[in-house]
């Protein structure tokens, strides 16, 4: 088994930056890739970024391509989502992910998952 720990998360004014954190522990050579997903109150589980442990290859959803920067410490086994230019819509848990599968951005295609950690953005 992989088991994930998130953190980072917090209470930010709207056009600020967090930086979260993903400590990944156990079987981490099962994980060909990494992944952020996010969700709001009342609203489905999206995903956010993704980047494949060995050579580094990113995903990012449109909403927020260009704003947030997902990046790896191999070393350290653990993944990082930079976020900056917040905005209210970006509130939600984000949740860190393992994947067997390069690219997805599909939640039942990640086995492993993180307990989440809550992003606030204030208007």
């Amino acid at each position: 088994q992989v088991q994930l720990v998130e953190s980072g998360g917090g209470l930010v004014q709207a056009g600020g930056s967090l930086r979260l954190s993903c400590a990944a522990s156990g079987r981490t050579f099962s994980s060909v890739a990494m992944g952020w997903f996010r969700q709001a109150p009342g609203k489905r589980r999206e995903f956010v970024a993704a980047i494949t442990w060995s050579g580094g290859r990113t995903y990012y959803s449109d909403s927020v391509k260009g704003r947030f920067t997902i990046s790896t410490d191999n070393a350290k086994n653990t993944v990082y989502l930079q976020l900056k230019s917040l905005e209210p819509e970006d509130t939600a848990v984000y949740y860190c992910a393992s994947t067997y599968r390069e690219g997805s951005r599909l939640y039942y295609e990640y086995d492993y998952w993180g307990q989440g950690t809550q992003v606030t953005v204030s208007s």
